[in-house]
């Protein structure tokens, strides 16, 4: 038996479905798509009874795709993005045809002032141009960097680390230290560097379980436990239990500029360190994503032979990981390594150190290594 549809109905109906399973609830997906749900229930009934077989499932918090589902997802979502890139370049040809707008994901913090920094100096050298922010945790702007939703995005390889995709490059940015967020008027306000130790008695507040195992981390190798008492939906409501003095909160040192004026700071001795990647397709790439890519890199400032030598002292670690069984892992780089590598500018000569530090698991840890 034939089944006959419109290719726009097909479209319609199937993004409709990969948005489902991607938000996992179709009130979400009906919100993000503008329709009722009754609508995107239609939608997917009559996908299901195109292709013969049930998609998705009900359960108790939303939707799932089923087995069947979850094979049609992936060429579905590739058939989706060839439409959408062949609609695009038909209309990108038309001399009436508006630009195309470049979709720019970062993660909270980042989103908070050095993308939209960099996005500011790239129209000020180079026009008007449409441009989209959104927001989203690495693992997700990950996914819709590879599905073509976004045209480049800046993530960080904090825990869980960097997911891997073929279909996408990346460019390492810059390093963040991670500082402490107080309430104003803390007696450490505005001090001199402290140990973890020195907050051990503290209560802390997280939004997110990269962050969470930063901190754990940092201070399981100081010999202390951080006691972790509230979680926070989202970084503003993380700030905002600070300022209430409910507890304290390990933030990235890149929000430091952009924090409410209720708040203050201080800066840890040999920090946990994340890094701050850039991530693109490698088909089909946005014309200005390289331009932005360039503002961005410039943001950090990084040197060329720090940007080696830093990259050397990442494979060393992750050889260093594979040779002790610990592929995925989170590996090791520290603050003092870090300093090391800026003033080395030789990436032989850091390499070589961190094989060396590699072999102590007391080292420290920061930079999450995802290959």
């Amino acid at each position: 038996m034939h089944c006959t549809h419109t290719l726009g109905m097909a479209l319609t109906e199937w993004r409709t479905f990969l948005t489902a399973c991607r938000l996992g609830s179709l009130s979400a997906a009906a919100a993000e798509l503008g329709y009722t749900q009754s609508a995107v229930s239609r939608q997917l009934a009559g996908l299901e009874r195109e292709v013969g077989a049930p998609l998705v499932e009900r359960h108790a918090r939303g939707v799932r795709p089923t087995a069947a589902g979850e094979a049609f997802r992936h060429h579905a979502q590739a058939a989706v993005n060839e439409a959408e890139r062949a609609i695009r370049a038909a209309r990108e040809a038309s001399s009436e045809s508006p630009a195309r707008p470049l979709a720019v994901g970062a993660t909270p913090s980042l989103a908070a002032g050095v993308v939209p920094a960099a996005m500011r100096r790239l129209l000020d050298a180079a026009g008007p141009l449409p441009w989209a922010l959104v927001p989203g945790l690495t693992r997700e702007l990950y996914e819709r960097t590879a599905n073509g939703d976004l045209d480049l995005a800046v993530v960080t390889d904090a825990p869980p680390g960097l997911p891997g995709d073929p279909r996408l490059g990346r460019q390492l940015l810059g390093l963040d230290e991670m500082i402490v967020v107080l309430p104003a008027g803390h007696p450490l306000a505005a001090g001199e560097r402290v140990r973890i130790e020195v907050l051990a008695g503290e209560a802390w507040v997280e939004d997110n379980e990269g962050s969470a195992a930063l901190l754990r981390q940092h201070a399981a190798r100081a010999g202390v436990t951080a006691r972790i008492e509230l979680n926070a939906a989202d970084l503003s409501g993380k700030v905002a239990l600070v300022a209430a003095g409910h507890a304290i909160a390990l933030v990235p040192g890149v929000l430091a500029t952009a924090l409410r004026a209720d708040v203050t700071t201080v800066a840890l001795v040999d920090p946990p360190t994340r890094g701050i990647y850039a991530v693109l397709p490698r088909h089909d790439p946005h014309p200005s994503a390289p331009r932005l890519l360039r503002q961005l890199m410039a943001s950090f400032q990084l040197p060329g032979s720090y940007r080696g030598s830093l990259r050397a002292m990442l494979a060393a670690r992750r050889s260093a990981c594979i040779s002790h069984g610990g592929r995925g892992m989170t590996c090791p780089v520290s603050s003092s390594d870090l300093r090391l590598a800026h003033t080395a500018g030789q990436p032989a000569e850091a390499a070589s150190r961190a094989s060396s530090l590699a072999r102590f698991s007391c080292v420290t840890v920061s930079l999450t290594i995802s290959w």
